[in-house]
């Protein structure tokens, strides 16, 4: 069985007390410069870690970060957490990932784990299907650092950094009505999540700028997020199977474009059909049929919300000025 060295280990072998070898490792100006470098060459020799629990204790701190997302899974998350840990590895932070499957529950549960591991802060990406925010807010009453990052809450005092989703939204379908197209449906995940509500607002703001009325018929959610097919396959029905058909479809979800895409597949639907929808899926131009796509800059969305924490977490004061970053995505037409 592995067994992790100790200090009690290098005291015995060089013949010196454990609070010395201690001191040593901590680089006390108590200890001799020649002491020092007979314990650490010692140290490295077998491999000795210090233990991190003790070392917390003594730092107040755990070194590590929670980051908390609907699923790894997916695309856009995974390139967020390469962001993450590109920072906090050179910060000297480990992250330790959990998810909510898009799921309440979950998402209160994994939120307690993460506070009960005594995380230093936490990076987190709201649950599709969350309508109750008391677990986030006593948290952060509590005195735990929160950045949102891409479905962000407003009314929590802190840090937050997303796409311009309603920018975006609006160009892409600007762009389609420059394109020629009058009847274009938006496909959103549920309506109750932050990205929705600016994906559906700049929708619906760009047809009213260019004189097209909103028809509501044409506005379908998806409430478990785009994770069941069979809601997005009728969603999807709805808006086809009808006479005045859309002849274009804007979907305003990474992975609700992916499963749309799927069911398309299954479904008659008019062949000229325009589709736009969000995805950073590195497949996406291999799909049929075929998808003009929103790429994020997930990594860059990453890497801000994890220096914007560290901040938090390392203040010495406490913090009462908070910044709202919204990044340009990328529209990339096929």
């Amino acid at each position: 069985m592995f067994r992790a060295a100790t200090i009690k280990d290098i005291a015995k072998a060089l013949g010196i007390s454990p609070s010395t070898v201690s001191r040593a490792l901590s680089d006390s100006y108590e200890i001799s410069s020649e002491t020092k470098k007979k314990v650490l060459d010692y140290a490295r020799q077998i491999n000795y870690h210090g233990n991190p629990v003790a070392q917390s204790l003594r730092n107040k701190r755990s070194n590590s970060i929670g980051v908390l997302v609907a699923d790894v899974a997916n695309s856009f998350f995974a390139q967020v957490i390469n962001g993450i840990e590109s920072v906090a590895y050179e910060s000297g932070y480990n992250i330790i990932i959990s998810q909510s499957h898009e799921e309440y529950e979950r998402e209160k549960a994994n939120m307690q784990h993460l506070a009960n591991r005594s995380v230093d802060g936490l990076l987190m990406s709201i649950a599709a299907q969350t309508t109750d925010y008391a677990h986030i807010r006593e948290l952060h009453q509590h005195g735990l650092p929160i950045v949102f990052f891409d479905r962000i809450l407003d009314d929590i005092e802190t840090h937050l950094v997303s796409s311009d989703n309603f920018k975006t939204s609006y160009n892409a379908i600007k762009q389609l009505l420059g394109k020629g197209y009058r009847r274009i449906a938006i496909l959103a995940s549920t309506p109750q999540i932050s990205i929705t509500t600016e994906r559906v607002n700049g929708y619906k703001q760009a047809l009213t700028d260019n004189g097209i009325s909103i028809d509501e018929s044409l506005i379908r959610h998806c409430y478990r997020g785009g994770r069941d097919e069979d809601e997005i396959s009728k969603a999807l029905l709805a808006l086809f199977n009808t006479e005045n058909k859309p002849d274009a479809l804007f979907i305003a979800s990474d992975l609700v474009s992916t499963a749309s895409i799927r069911a398309l597949n299954r479904i008659s639907y008019p062949e000229n059909l325009a589709i736009v929808g969000y995805s950073n899926a590195d497949v996406i131009d291999l799909l049929t049929p075929r998808i003009s796509y929103i790429r994020q800059p997930a990594f860059e969305m990453g890497q801000i919300a994890t220096q914007m924490l560290i901040k938090l977490i390392e203040s010495k004061y406490p913090v009462y000025k908070f910044e709202t970053r919204l990044l340009d995505a990328e529209i990339i037409w096929q």
